[in-house]
């Protein structure tokens, strides 16, 4: 249903300050993930399976949250889930081992599930076809805003405390953000529930609502490789920085400069992408990435401070591309349900690559497998020209919707 100018700011804001926070958390983990390592005696493969853990569970629920999100309302949904991941972040602090840092990871990504499907949904929803594409790409930025002040602030943290007492802090600061979120949406009135609306009525669609299943399905492949590309070097470039001589207590810096590139790249690529086709725009992106990867390896440790934001912009504005185009697949009253699917396929990549990684990094060495990754990366090239033909077929009107 169209919602006034003033509704659709407190929209666009709400929702890119849930994705701040759940960005941030789970990408800010990789800051911590050396220093567990080094407290608990971890090996890269119990390191990769700790990121497996928050990754997995919040993959496995963004199809359950998107439901849920359309019977009860999103606002309900986003602000409970956000609570039980800084709750469950904030916990980490008391950690004693190995087997309850899974536990609370576990409970993390739960609650980190609803974030991507509803908050996504509520923007998409609120801004239509023609806002849709540039309020995605604001949302996505505000997710790599949260990606680069999270591991920065750390970093700057552990240089006057430990790092139990940094998730103690973050957690708590999720909690008054939730807190802040869920009396701003409900002045609003927005992300009620709408079983007693006459959206309820207006639907007419069953199924997930996907009006092209061949590109929506090449798109969701292109996603999976991607984000698997991104949490790989994500977790594991800190290593090869720490090979290079970085301190450990520095990589936070390391990574808030890929991830201010990345921040940038969510613009940048926005914009490309509506200057000269989506296409193009994920042929370039991830072109850069794979190369840059590839660069990495060969980089001395000065060289890289300068060239991590700028492998950051096409590592991570790919998937601002990639978002801003799944509701051109699906029909409108099915937004949240098919972004729970999109995102269960991303996030399911970043589960299974970060134990592959490791593994992986044990047999082959850091160097070698992030180089692997360089390599994948340019293999969506490909596939991107598999996309074009499925877009450029115009859809049957008689096609049932899946």
């Amino acid at each position: 249903m169209p919602i006034g100018k003033h509704r659709k700011k407190i929209v666009l804001l709400s929702g890119s300050a849930f994705h701040f926070l759940h960005d941030g958390i789970a990408d800010g983990l990789a800051v911590f993930l050396p220093l567990w390592q080094a407290t608990f005696g971890l090996s890269l493969i119990h390191v990769g399976l700790l990121v497996t853990c928050f990754e997995g569970i919040t993959g496995l629920f963004q199809i359950p949250a998107g439901f849920l999100g359309e019977r009860v309302g999103e606002r309900a949904v986003l602000v409970i889930g956000t609570l039980i991941t800084a709750v469950s972040f904030a916990c980490l602090g008391l950690a004693a081992g190995l087997t309850t840092l899974v536990a609370l990871l576990c409970v993390g990504g739960l609650g980190a599930a609803v974030q991507h499907p509803l908050a996504a949904s509520l923007v998409s929803n609120a801004y239509g076809v023609k806002g849709r594409r540039l309020a995605l790409g604001v949302y996505n930025f505000s997710g790599d805003v949260g990606k680069f002040v999270f591991p920065a602030l750390a970093a700057v943290a552990f240089s006057h405390t430990g790092w139990p007492q940094v998730c103690a802090g973050l957690g708590l600061f999720g909690c008054l953000l939730a807190a802040t979120l869920f009396g701003i949406l409900r002045y609003a009135r927005v992300g009620e529930s709408k079983s007693e609306t006459p959206y309820k009525a207006a639907v007419s669609v069953n199924g997930w609502g996907i009006i092209n299943p061949g590109a929506f399905a090449t798109l969701s492949v292109i996603g999976i490789v991607d984000t698997a590309v991104r949490i790989a070097l994500i977790t594991f470039g800190p290593f090869l920085f720490i090979q290079k001589g970085l301190p450990a207590e520095s990589v936070g810096f390391a990574l808030s400069l890929l991830f201010f590139g990345g921040a940038l790249g969510k613009f940048v690529c926005g914009a490309l992408a509506e200057r000269i086709g989506f296409i193009a725009a994920i042929v370039i992106t991830e072109t850069i990435t794979g190369g840059g990867i590839l660069l990495l390896i060969i980089l001395p440790l000065p060289h890289i401070y300068f060239f991590l934001p700028f492998l950051g912009l096409a590592l991570n504005g790919t998937s601002s591309v990639l978002y801003g185009t799944v509701a051109d697949f699906v029909n409108p009253y099915r937004i949240a349900r098919a972004f729970g699917l999109f995102y269960t396929f991303v996030i399911a990549a970043a589960a299974i690559a970060t134990p592959a990684m490791g593994w992986a990094s044990e047999m082959l060495g850091v160097d070698n497998s992030i180089k692997t990754v360089g390599w994948i990366a340019l293999a969506t090239v490909p596939m991107a020209a598999v996309l074009a033909r499925q877009t450029a077929e115009p859809v049957s009107e008689n096609q049932s919707v899946r």
